[in-house]
């Protein structure tokens, strides 16, 4: 999705023989896309990162419970407003890599510029569409369907000091069916959620992907599209499905971007 390569000070071979980079976690809800990538990062085959931190702006947060019963060490965001006290616990737990999955508050400036270019937000609609202040989780939902969108989707993106503005790292379309409600539709967007984040996040950990001086996103994401990976049909099918055949693959395809 991203074929842009520019030189990177952490590559992916040098990655490999360094330590992991170390992922601090902000989330404001359940966590789910925090378990993504606590399952993602403790499977075999992820050698560049490991997430040692997660914090809530919420002290009953469900990403902190399952932070603590996945071993990782967790913390309070006690005045969300003040970056340098942020900064500092994040510092504290030796976080190299900060990544937003469904927090809700708007990073400092800061920890913006602590983290440039190692900061990163999953937001779940097609930015720069149906993002900003107060758009988040089923009210983005029901926007899509209210102005009567017929595709929706993921984006993975570098975090300024705006809301959802910064350089878009990969985005993944989802289509917005007749029959769909806010339920339904937040629930196919939330199946490509748990897919594409963690490959960006760990695109990043491992250098593959970056943020350059000219504030473009360079690089190289490897996405799984084919035949054979039936659960990125763009969530239109759920993962029990059996594997598509060639013409039903194109048919999807032609369902999605009719011509």
């Amino acid at each position: 999705m991203i074929a842009d390569p520019a030189p990177s000070t952490r590559t992916a071979d040098a990655a490999a023989s360094a330590a992991p980079m170390r992922i601090a976690v902000l989330a404001s809800g359940g966590g789910s896309n925090l378990q993504a990538l606590i399952d993602h990062f403790a499977a075999a085959g992820a050698p560049y990162g490991r997430i040692v931190f997660v914090a809530s702006d919420k002290a009953t947060s469900g990403a902190l419970t399952r932070a603590a019963a996945a071993g990782i060490a967790t913390g309070v965001v006690a005045v969300p407003q003040d970056g340098n006290a942020l900064v500092e616990q994040l510092a504290n737990a030796g976080a190299e890599l900060l990544v937003l999955a469904g927090y809700l508050k708007l990073i400092p400036a800061a920890v913006v510029q602590a983290y440039h270019g190692r900061l990163i937000n999953v937001h779940p609609a097609l930015l720069p569409a149906f993002g900003g202040p107060g758009m988040y989780g089923q009210r983005i939902h029901i926007a899509v369907l209210e102005h009567g969108a017929t595709v929706t989707g993921v984006t993975v993106h570098f975090v300024d000091e705006h809301y959802d503005r910064g350089p878009i790292i990969a985005q993944w379309p989802v289509p917005v069916l007749p029959a769909d409600t806010p339920q339904s539709l937040g629930a196919r967007v939330l199946h490509i959620e748990h897919r594409l984040f963690p490959l960006c996040v760990a695109a990043v950990a491992s250098g593959s992907v970056v943020l350059g001086d000219d504030n473009r996103v360079h690089g190289h994401l490897p996405t799984p599209v084919s035949i054979a990976t039936h659960d990125w049909r763009f969530s239109i099918a759920p993962d029990d499905t059996e594997p598509l055949s060639a013409s039903a693959f194109g048919a999807d395809l032609a369902r999605l971007f009719p011509r």
